[in-house]
């Protein structure tokens, strides 16, 4: 199966994305074209390592690339000041210097938590993404976004930061969990759902068929994930305008995941795809969409065995006023207030800035009802 390839087109930082099975291997041969000197630390997490380290660094090696890694313990916690403070602690101890390549290997929060450390030691150091969930494939490893979470809030602390290449080895995706897949499919789905409606259906048609392995399918998906994303980041790139609306869901997300304390409660795609049943919920309580829209949205989710109400979330959350609360620490907020994104239907996403808080009120108090 051939190897599809993608550019995300920046002034003088444009960078290609590589999609297909079997790029672990060949990663030494893509990154050697990067490198000042024949050596890259790779930043991961413990499972990840003891998944697939081998074999990345086999790939290094047959080109001739020594390497030495990190391992972080998995999870959303580590993406935090202390886990961030142990890596550029680390990344000093081997001499990184601003000619090297980190390269950041794992989920999101490895892209993140690299990333980021990538970005403020010695005011910028090179690197490489190379994304091993679905999550990360299609959405945190692209676009340059990096950082760590406050205690108040998610991704409040970090830095545009571009990556030199992003390597999306589809192989590694047989080792995920069924439901760190179903997380990952989130980020998949929000891309129909804000800008491109066939993109939706043909989720509507393949998405099982993902679920269940079919390779084909899994690069398309991801290929046109990253196209979507990689020519709003280009029009976009600091998110002052058009990159807002790849935050469909996540405004209600966020909140979700700071209410549940970053923990395996609710992963990251979980609480996007409920964000983006609520925000399609939220849209046809303003008057902008059709009543059957939310139900076909959540009708997805429930064919791929999603999250997609607050009645699937375990434990106790926060009251409406709470999770709004929660809200008003978001990253988008401007001029104290929540920016939305909403939907005029399937494919037709938009940024609102001056949503009756009232009427978000109420979806969350009737979400809180169900449950």
């Amino acid at each position: 199966m051939s190897i599809e390839t993608l550019t995300v087109d920046l002034p003088d930082r444009a960078y290609d994305i590589a999609i297909g099975p079997g790029l672990l291997a060949e990663a030494g041969v893509r990154i050697m074209p990067f490198l000042k000197r024949p050596k890259v630390v790779i930043i991961t997490d413990e499972t990840v390592a003891d998944l697939h380290m081998k074999t990345l660094q086999s790939g290094l090696s047959n080109a001739g690339i020594s390497s030495n890694f990190i391992a972080m313990a998995a999870g959303e916690k580590t993406k935090s000041w202390n886990g961030l403070e142990v890596v550029v602690e680390w990344l000093i101890e081997q001499k990184v210097e601003r000619d090297d390549i980190v390269i950041a290997f794992g989920g999101g929060v490895i892209g993140d938590l690299a990333g980021f450390a990538a970005a403020i030691l010695r005011r910028g150091v090179n690197f490489v993404q190379i994304p091993t969930s679905l999550l990360a494939q299609v959405d945190s490893s692209v676009g340059g976004k990096t950082g760590i979470n406050s205690p108040l809030g998610k991704n409040l602390i970090g830095a545009f930061h571009q990556p030199q290449l992003v390597l999306a080895d589809t192989d590694v995706l047989d080792t995920l969990s069924p439901r760190e897949f179903t997380s990952g499919y989130g980020e998949v789905v929000k891309y129909g759902l804000l800008g491109d409606a066939k993109f939706f259906e043909w989720l509507e048609k393949n998405g099982p068929s993902l679920a269940f392995g079919d390779q084909a399918n899994r690069i398309a998906a991801i290929k046109r994930s990253c196209e979507m994303k990689a020519e709003i980041v280009a029009r976009d790139e600091k998110e002052r305008g058009d990159r807002a609306l790849l935050n469909l869901g996540h405004t209600f997300g966020h909140a979700l995941e700071a209410a549940t304390g970053y923990s395996d409660r609710l992963l990251h795609g979980e609480g996007v795809a409920i964000g983006c049943a609520l925000a399609f919920e939220l849209s046809q309580k303003m008057g902008v969409c059709s009543q059957e829209i939310p139900s076909r949205v959540r009708q997805h989710l429930a064919v791929m065995g999603m999250k997609k109400d607050l009645s699937d979330i375990a434990g106790d959350l926060p009251d409406a006023d709470g999770l709004i609360a929660l809200m008003g620490q978001d990253k988008k907020v401007t001029d104290g207030k929540i920016a939305f994104i909403l939907a005029r239907s399937i494919g037709d996403a938009f940024v609102e800035k001056n949503v009756d808080m009232d009427v978000v009120k109420t979806v969350l108090n009737e979400a809180l009802a169900a449950r």
